[in-house]
């Protein structure tokens, strides 16, 4: 009899559901994985659960394993932890980062796996996504030695970022959201925290992950004359004002998009996304990184969980699924 799993769907826009998924055996070149934690990228996936993805979008928008198409039904998520059960000797047994989405286990092609370091725990590893968008931004952005940089708006893409600007030597990097209480979060990052009202100008270079007019507004007011706005963050189908009748072409100022899906022009010839996801895991070899765990659910509790983290119900920056044993169904 073949095996099932249980993964997580998207029903319709707003609701969300358990449903059995096949489990085949791993043919030649592929790897058996159980989960063992799934992170929950909020911005995007709350865009998805509420079905806020433009039609212009939806093929761009497809995660590596997502079943279904976008609005709905859809199975979608790319933050995955697990082990490997079955496959290659050198894969067999190893704990490994997926871009797949919410599931109990699953069977893909082994050079989708990443091997975590064994000093990253994989409750920090469901990072990797996230660190991997920070790295491919700071590649767009290329921040200087002595550069002065805000990164408007402290989620957890925004949080990442302002970690490994935090380590570059010589830079000042203050993180810059409206809720007092990530000044905090700033502290154990080693960053600076500022209210947007109360933030400093002049900056070389601003980060924009707030995904709100207001924040990418700021951003602009927060830089020098000839500085960029590097705009990270995703709208899905929400209309973006901004008003350019200030300083924004006397100071010659750049707002510049980037996205993980390809990797970074001045990066491009010479690393792949590979190597990418494995600097990222590298780079989570760094606790600081924990502060944005900031809650766990069972991965039976998903379609409960994930309304209220997208209504703001359940605050958090990364809150990730456990699927130990009793928190999964039984026939998983």
């Amino acid at each position: 009899m073949q095996r099932e799993s249980w993964a997580f769907w998207l029903r319709e826009p707003g609701a969300g559901e358990l449903r059995r998924a096949p489990l085949p055996g791993p043919g030649d070149g592929e790897v058996l994985v159980r989960t063992l934690r799934s992170g929950i990228s909020r911005g995007t996936e709350s865009l998805v659960f509420s079905g806020r993805v433009p039609p212009g979008q939806r093929d761009v928008m497809r995660a590596p394993f997502q079943e279904g198409d976008f609005p709905a039904p859809v199975k979608y998520g790319y933050l995955n932890v697990g082990v490997v059960e079955q496959g290659p000797p050198g894969l067999a047994g190893r704990t490994v980062f997926c871009l797949h989405p919410h599931q109990t286990a699953y069977v893909v092609p082994a050079d989708a796996v990443t091997v975590v370091p064994p000093d990253v725990p994989a409750t920090r590893a469901v990072l990797a996504g996230l660190v991997e968008t920070a790295v491919n931004a700071l590649w767009d952005a290329g921040p200087l030695l002595g550069d002065r940089v805000a990164v408007v708006g402290a989620g957890a893409l925004g949080c990442c970022v302002a970690r490994l600007l935090a380590r570059m030597p010589g830079v000042t990097v203050t993180l810059v959201d409206v809720d007092p209480a990530r000044a905090a979060v700033a502290d154990a990052l080693g960053a600076d925290f500022r209210l947007p009202d109360d933030a400093d100008g002049g900056c070389d270079l601003v980060v924009h992950t707030s995904a709100t007019s207001a924040g990418l507004q700021r951003s602009l007011e927060l830089l020098g004359p000839e500085g960029t706005v590097v705009e990270l963050s995703w709208y899905g189908d929400a209309v973006t004002t901004v008003s350019l009748g200030g300083g924004f072409h006397s100071g010659r100022l750049t707002v510049r998009a980037s996205q993980v899906g390809t990797v970074a022009p001045s990066r491009r010839v010479r690393r792949s996304a590979a190597d990418r996801l494995r600097l990222s895991l590298d780079l989570l070899r760094d606790p600081a990184f924990d502060c944005l765990l900031t809650g766990r659910s069972p991965f039976t509790d998903l379609p409960e969980v994930l309304p209220r983290l997208v209504s703001g119900e359940l605050p958090a920056l990364c809150h990730s699924m456990s699927y130990e044993p009793g928190e999964v169904p039984c026939s998983a």
